[in-house]
C-alpha cells in the first residue's frame, strides 16, 4: 500500500494508476477506522480497480464546542487495518495541504438549508459546509469514479448527493449500509469514549427506532406523537436527545401520511458521546 501524505505525492501514484487505465475508487474518513470503515473498503473494491482511502481529521466541519481536539488518531493502527484488506493507497494530507490560508479564508461549498440546516445542520451550526468543502475538494484531487460513504450519516450522504449532482461532479455516490456491533449499536469512532455503562444503554437508541417503525407499520400516522414519545423514552433512560424525526428518505422532508419511503432518523447524548442512527423502511 502506497502511504501519500501530500497532495502532490498522491497526484504522483494516481498518474500511474491512471496510465494502466485503472478505475479509482474513494473511500474518505477522519481514520480511528472500525469495521463499519473496512466494510466501505471492501464494497470500494468491488466497484473499481484500485482504492484510494483518505485519512483526514476536517477542521472545518467541528463547531467551536466540539471534540476535533479529542478526536481520536490511531494513524499506525489504521495503516494496519488497511493494509490486511489490500488497499491500494491511503491519504493522509496535514492541514496546511487541504487549507494553504486556513480554513476560514477557503472558498466553501454550500448545499441549501433546506437539506443542511435541519437534523444534524440544526445543532451543528456550517458543519455541512465543512463537510462538502473537503469532499468537493477531495474529489477534484483524487478525481475518482466512485465514492463510497456509510449510509449511517444518511443526512451527509443525501447532501452529498444533492452537492455532486447540482455541480454534475462526474463521480458516482454508493452508500453502504449501517454495520452494528453484536448488541446493535451502530458502530463509529466515537463509541470508544463511552463508559462501560454508556455502552450497556447505547443499544437502547437503535431500540427505540425498531418500536416506531413498528408501530408506523401497524398503522400509526401521528408522525409528531411518535417522536415526543421516543424523545421522553430516551431521555427518561440517561440520553440527552438532539432530535428524534421521521421523514421521508427521499427528500429528507417531515413524512406525510400516505409517503411510503421513510427513515427514522436519531442523534443523542450519552454524556458527551453524540450518538447517531436511523432505520430506513417501506410502509406498504
Amino acid at each position: 500500500m502506497i502511504i501519500a501524505s501530500s497532495i502532490e505525492d498522491l497526484k504522483q501514484a494516481l498518474n500511474e494508476l491512471r496510465k494502466q487505465q485503472k478505475t479509482i475508487a474513494l473511500v474518505p474518513t477522519m481514520g480511528n477506522l472500525h469495521v463499519g470503515h473496512l466494510k466501505l473498503v471492501d464494497t470500494a473494491k468491488k466497484h473499481a480497480d484500485c482504492v484510494v482511502v483518505s485519512l483526514f481529521v476536517n477542521p472545518t466541519q467541528f463547531g467551536a464546542n466540539e471534540d476535533l481536539d479529542n478526536y481520536p488518531r490511531t494513524l499506525q493502527n489504521d495503516i494496519d487495518k488497511l493494509q490486511a484488506l489490500d488497499a491500494d493507497i491511503l491519504f493522509t494530507p496535514t492541514e496546511e495541504d487541504m487549507y494553504p490560508l486556513g480554513g476560514s479564508n477557503a472558498t466553501h461549498v454550500h448545499v441549501p438549508p433546506h437539506l443542511t440546516n435541519i437534523l444534524c445542520g440544526a445543532s451543528r451550526s456550517n458543519h455541512f459546509d465543512g463537510v462538502t468543502t473537503i469532499v468537493a475538494k477531495l474529489f477534484n484531487i483524487v478525481q475518482a469514479n466512485v465514492a463510497v460513504f456509510g449510509e449511517k450519516d444518511f443526512q451527509q450522504l443525501t447532501v452529498i448527493r444533492q452537492m455532486v449532482d447540482d455541480l454534475n461532479i462526474p463521480i458516482e455516490i454508493i452508500g453502504e449500509s449501517i454495520v452494528r456491533e453484536t448488541n446493535g449499536l451502530a458502530m463509529s469512532s466515537r463509541n470508544g469514549n463511552l463508559t462501560i455503562e454508556q455502552r450497556k444503554l447505547a443499544p437502547l437508541l437503535q431500540q427505540s427506532l425498531l418500536e416506531t417503525k413498528q408501530a408506523i407499520q401497524q398503522g400509526a400516522t401521528n408522525f409528531e406523537n411518535l417522536e415526543q414519545r421516543t424523545r421522553e423514552q430516551l431521555n427518561a433512560h440517561g440520553f440527552k436527545t438532539d432530535y428524534i424525526s421521521i421523514i421521508n428518505s427521499n427528500d429528507l422532508q417531515s413524512a406525510q401520511a400516505g409517503d411510503t419511503s421513510l427513515i427514522i432518523l436519531a442523534a443523542a447524548f450519552l454524556g458527551d458521546v453524540r450518538l447517531i442512527d436511523n432505520l430506513m423502511f417501506i410502509v406498504k
